[in-house]
């Protein structure tokens, strides 16, 4: 019983800590986006993949706390990161986007709203980012019709914004 007590306790403490980091990474990240003029969505995914990576920790030293030997455990994280390898690369490296994402996030001028015209070998597309999502860029055309691309490829076009000469 005293052991289950331990351990209850030390997932309190963990829980509390989990949830203590997830205010301040989501209120450094608010910060960052208010300083540099960051849009809404930007600040949302941004907030999504922190809250994902902390979760993971989380359930790393939830498995730690509860006893789950190491050797199983890494069994188990290896397993888990292989299919998950394995899954990434069957859907395009999703990871890719996830990355591309981030960068854009950061570090592209583009941003929602923006009317733009990619330029592409054989055509062009033209029309206003409407949603950056963690996976795919959103593009509405002047016929009104919605155009997805993934983000890594977004982050290799040339682009040009229709407002600069």
């Amino acid at each position: 019983m005293n052991v289950f007590t331990f351990q209850i306790g030390k997932t309190i403490i963990l829980i509390i800590v989990f949830l203590i980091l997830r205010f301040f990474t989501k209120r450094l990240i608010k910060k960052v986006g208010l300083r540099f003029n960051y849009q809404l969505g930007r600040v949302r995914i941004t907030n999504k993949i922190a809250n994902a990576l902390l979760g993971i920790l989380l359930l790393v030293f939830l498995m730690i706390i509860w006893g789950i030997e190491q050797t199983d455990l890494v069994v188990f994280l290896s397993t888990t990161l292989t299919i998950l390898g394995v899954a990434f690369f069957a859907q395009w490296s999703l990871i890719s986007n996830i990355t591309s994402t981030l960068i854009i996030f950061f570090n592209h001028p583009i941003r929602i709203g923006d009317s733009l015209t990619i330029m592409e070998k054989d055509y062009e597309i033209e029309g206003e980012l409407s949603d950056i999502g963690i996976f795919f860029i959103t593009i509405k055309t002047k016929e009104n019709k919605k155009i997805t691309m993934p983000s890594n490829i977004f982050l290799q076009k040339m682009i040009k914004k229709e407002d600069e000469i």
